[in-house]
């Protein structure tokens, strides 16, 4: 295990971005983002991607480095968020990690080891055809002869994660089940000291929430979105189905008002910050810094410097 990591977590539009600046001018730091659609070029305002006033001179890391025609893996942000995570460790400074994609920062921290094999290999091409050709039934029962705790698992309408079982196994020998349990058995990479935001209000959540939103199409998000469009980005790239730009394309390309999508944006937001809490509830080593009706960020810089002290970070 190599390294303290700082992170800073919580739902939408809880200020990770500002605390986590805060504590990486604190800590000699620098901020790895820790978001799935803050990594593409180009979406700056609906991804609510740090601003250069906002970074403060704190370098930022894992923001804006990939093509929107893209599709980036778990295991190809963990790859690529781990090589900046050990550069800033091996130049003495602190990673202060800052997102609220759990499933990214989990494996980030974890150090998770992927299984062989890629969408756009032989074998994949294989399946793929099979499942236009076949439909996804025989597919599964070839995945219960061989991994029957996978196929139990799997919903048969989740054909993305069947594939890569089967993938897995016939790259490999070894079914997905048993990488996932060795890789379960591994110790993380990282040490991690978990500072938590959220709100004991959640109807400020949800003030807040909109009150973004209705900033982000002020600031130009139809102008962001219509960008992406006229590049000739598809309407079914992984970038397009961000909360926001998906809703925004519809008003673009006609099918819906602006003030629909902006509705819709509203809801699916609150619903992602649902989403967010829900998978941090289940890290029991998260230090929550509870919101009052005004975000105190001095107090809560304060608060997180005796946790960090506490936790030897000095």
């Amino acid at each position: 295990m190599a390294g303290k990591l700082i992170c800073v977590v919580g739902p939408t539009a809880s200020g990770k971005t500002r605390l986590g600046v805060e504590i990486a001018m604190r800590w000699g730091g620098e901020v790895v983002s820790v978001d799935s659609m803050q990594i593409y070029r180009g979406m700056a305002i609906g991804t609510a991607a740090p601003t250069p006033e906002e970074m403060r001179g704190v370098p930022h890391h894992m923001v804006g480095v990939a093509d929107p025609a893209e599709s980036w893996s778990v295991a190809r942000f963990v790859q690529e968020a781990t090589h900046c995570v050990e550069d800033i460790l091996r130049r003495g400074k602190q990673p202060v990690l800052v997102g609220g994609t759990g499933l990214y920062l989990d494996a980030l921290i974890r150090g998770e080891r992927f299984a062989p094999g890629g969408s756009g290999g032989a074998i994949r091409h294989e399946l793929q055809e099979r499942l236009e050709r076949q439909g996804i039934e025989p597919l599964l029962r070839e995945l219960r002869q061989v991994d029957p705790q996978a196929a139990e698992r799997l919903h048969p309408a989740d054909e993305k994660r069947i594939l890569r079982a089967l993938e897995v196994y016939l790259e490999t020998g070894k079914t997905i089940t048993a990488h996932n349990e060795e890789s379960r058995l591994r110790p993380p990479r990282y040490e991690a000291v978990y500072i938590g935001l959220a709100f004991r209000d959640r109807e400020e959540m949800k003030r807040l929430i909109d009150a973004r939103v209705e900033r982000m199409v002020a600031d130009g998000l139809v102008d962001e979105v219509k960008a992406l469009l006229q590049s000739g980005l598809p309407r079914d790239a992984t970038a397009l189905q961000a909360i926001g730009y998906k809703e925004f394309a519809g008003v673009i390309e006609g099918e819906k008002s602006e003030e629909e999508a902006i509705e819709e944006v509203k809801l699916r937001s609150r619903q992602y910050a649902k989403r967010q809490l829900t998978w941090l509830r289940r890290n029991p080593e998260i230090h929550w810094i509870w919101w009052e009706k005004e975000r105190d960020f001095a107090a809560a810089l304060r608060r997180s410097t005796e946790i960090l002290t506490a936790q030897g970070l000095g």
